[in-house]
């Protein structure tokens, strides 16, 4: 998948509840639960308890986030 595919499907989401699964540095993993708020030409943002967190689309290209639908 390439990232304008990432993009759209991203951008088709927006305004729903998803869960995320993060990668962090360490490999130390993250679960996060949330709405994706906005959607920018390099990030989008995802509201998770009130706290705006953001994401790259690259991240999600090379599977440091992973995105599930709910």
């Amino acid at each position: 998948m390439n990232l304008s595919d990432i993009k759209e499907e991203i951008k088709g989401l927006v305004n729903k509840e998803v869960m995320l699964n993060v990668t962090g540095s360490r490999s130390k993993k993250q679960m996060y639960k949330g709405i994706i708020n906005e959607v920018y030409p390099n990030i989008f943002t995802v509201l998770v308890n009130g706290v705006n967190k953001s994401f790259t689309y690259a991240d999600v290209a090379i599977g440091d986030v992973k995105i599930y639908h709910m």
